[in-house]
């Protein structure tokens, strides 16, 4: 995994313009069904993907914590909201509650999440590549297709289907 990961971060980078261009074409005149195309394209990627065998996003970025997340992560951790802010989280430039510190502190060595099951709602959706109106999530998506081996092989897949 740490080779394919190597490659991922090169494919990434010599498709960026291809994909910039891409995007801005896609956010113009998006298919007419882009939505249902983009869950297609998730689920049959996420049918061979397991995220456990690479935890990258994890390992390498910080979701951002909205104030639901972190009343539901402390109550779980059972911590007051505000011990949990000194403890895990910093406010970044624009103002927004992420991790102090990559990698993740809730990520175990065998690559689980200590709070799966009230992890950030940024981690649930993770790599946003089944939201509705996906053309508006560019800059977040040109972003994960160099962190995430399943996001660049929906795009991938995308860039096909659009015949672009």
């Amino acid at each position: 995994m740490e080779n394919e990961l190597k490659q991922l971060h090169g494919k990434a980078k010599e498709r960026q313009s291809e994909n910039k261009k891409f995007f801005t074409k896609l956010k113009k005149r998006p298919p007419k069904h882009l939505d249902y195309l983009m869950t297609e394209l998730h689920e049959k990627e996420f049918e061979r993907t397991d995220c456990l065998l690479c935890s990258n996003c994890c390992k390498t970025t910080s979701p951002l914590f909205t104030q639901t997340d972190i009343d539901r992560i402390s109550r779980h951790l059972r911590m007051r909201p505000s011990d949990f802010v000194i403890e895990y989280l910093r406010l970044d430039e624009d103002q927004d509650y992420v991790l102090q510190q990559v990698p993740c502190a809730f990520l175990g060595p065998d690559n689980h999440c200590s709070i799966y099951d009230t992890r950030p709602k940024a981690c649930k959706e993770f790599p946003h590549t089944n939201r509705k109106k996906f053309q508006n999530i560019n800059h977040l998506t040109l972003k994960n297709v160099s962190i995430c081996p399943a996001a660049f092989n929906i795009v991938e897949a995308l860039k096909k289907r659009v015949n672009f």
